[in-house]
């Protein structure tokens, strides 16, 4: 027997060394082996079932090939490379355990078909750790939530401050996006759900399969309907990219705003030391690079997700050898994922807050001038474009006095209109300008603790 029982015998001469190197795929895939061995026992079961293969030699594959996984799984395994993949490197074991009887499992069968159905398995397989962790990261955002639903913050648009918000509302704004990168990958993996195998190369099979069986077997929802789709189909592998992508944006977002509190301006957190470094030759410096790291990751995931499309794009159907890289791209994505979802929990764990510093960048601005605009629709009848100019010109006249609008006297807004009385001055208090935000999804205390049993309910 051949070194790699799939060689075809029509080919005279063996692969040249560079051939053989760029063909090889196994430093990269030996992380199927687990799905390789799991969809290639429910295959033999299937077999056994439609009598294609008989029951003896069923029970011989399946535990050859249990007994390879449990090798694997020991350490007790050397794969090699001129054998290409883990496929064939699991194929050629298997001779060596039983012998030639390993040669009927591949009846009914491709690689084509194998491939696709172990990493679909390997995706489904690892996307239930990829939840886990963005449920921790919701954990801990929920957890500060709980702590400081009356922590004053500002809040930004354009990075110029806006409005008060809560520290809690601001945490919550995160779980929601990594809610929402959740429910995409569940949404993601019910659609990939469909099993591939028995779709052979690409034309299907003459023998009597049953893949309703093999599905079911794989804990697929149903088989793929068309065989020469289902070889070359990828769409699941982008689909997943674009999961991983948009999570690693979101994390790059939550990074971009811990490096700016850290910053020297800002001091609105202290930053975990262990999850920052220190200059070369400026001893005062602390400096934000798990954050930035993170941020940094985010434009190689997303140029991963455009490496698989570019090299779909121009692919004629079924199978052609460049889908071999789709496996290298995936894997290094979520690898380069999970690591950045686990530093961002772990800064998020370990930050404290400077509440102090932080109510006082509210104070030191006029974010509250939007509640003196909605104070004048609701007790002068202002229409709110109209409230909105009057709002302008005090503040117009307060920054030309060198103050804020909580600094005005009451005498001094009774220039704008007279009508304005001691209640509108409330309006400037950060305080009741955060109690009055009670709006579904305001950040009101009020409105925020319902939020927070919200996303308990719905998250964890």
């Amino acid at each position: 027997m051949k070194k790699n029982p799939s060689r075809n015998t029509y080919l005279k001469k063996s692969p040249s060394k560079l051939l053989e190197t760029i063909n090889s795929s196994i430093e990269v895939d030996y992380r199927m082996y687990n799905e390789d061995i799991e969809a290639s026992i429910a295959h033999a079961k299937m077999l056994a079932k439609q009598k294609i293969i008989n029951k003896n030699e069923e029970k011989k594959i399946v535990n050859g090939l249990k007994l390879i996984l449990h090798n694997i799984n020991d350490g007790k395994v050397s794969l090699k490379k001129e054998l290409e993949d883990i496929h064939m490197n699991i194929e050629s074991m298997l001779f060596k355990k039983i012998g030639k009887t390993a040669g009927k499992l591949h009846t009914a069968r491709s690689r084509n078909d194998q491939v696709v159905t172990d990493f679909k398995l390997w995706i489904r397989n690892n996307s239930i750790n990829l939840d886990k962790l963005l449920k921790n990261l919701q954990k801990i955002l929920i957890t500060i939530a709980k702590k400081n639903t009356a922590v004053v913050m500002p809040g930004y648009t354009h990075l110029q401050v806006a409005q008060p918000i809560s520290l809690a509302h601001q945490c919550l704004a995160y779980v929601e996006m990594t809610g929402r990168d959740r429910s995409r990958l569940a949404d993601c993996i019910k659609r990939l759900n469909e099993c591939p195998l028995g779709s052979a190369a690409l034309a299907g099979t003459s023998f009597p399969i049953d893949r309703n069986f093999t599905s079911k077997l794989l804990k697929f929802s149903k088989p793929t309907i068309n065989a020469l789709d289902s070889v070359s189909d990828r769409d699941f592998a982008v689909e997943f990219l674009f999961v991983l992508s948009l999570i690693c944006i979101h994390l790059s977002r939550m990074a971009e705003e811990i490096i700016l509190w850290s910053n020297q301006q800002f001091n609105f957190i202290n930053l975990p030391e262990e999850l920052a470094t220190g200059s070369s030759i400026m001893p005062q410096k602390k400096n934000p690079d798990g954050a930035e790291l993170v941020r940094g990751r985010a434009s190689s995931v997303i140029s991963n997700l455009n490496a698989l499309l570019i090299i779909l794009k121009g692919l004629p159907l079924a199978y052609s050898k460049d889908l071999q890289d789709d496996k290298k791209i995936v894997f290094s994505t979520f690898d380069d994922v999970c690591l950045a979802l686990e530093v961002m929990t772990e800064m998020w764990t370990k930050i404290t807050f400077n509440a102090k510093i932080m109510a006082e960048a509210v104070s030191n601005s006029n974010s509250t001038a939007t509640d003196f605009a909605n104070w004048l629709v609701q007790n002068l009848k202002f229409s709110f474009r109209e409230a909105f100019q009057l709002t302008g010109k005090i503040v117009a006249y307060a920054d030309k006095n060198n103050k804020k609008l909580h600094q005005l006297t009451l005498k001094e807004l009774q220039k704008f209109n007279q009508n304005i009385n001691l209640n509108a001055k409330k309006t400037f208090s950060v305080d009741e300008s955060l109690k009055n935000k009670k709006s579904f999804g305001g950040t009101s205390p009020q409105s925020v603790k319902q939020t927070i049993k919200y996303a308990i309910k719905k998250y964890l």
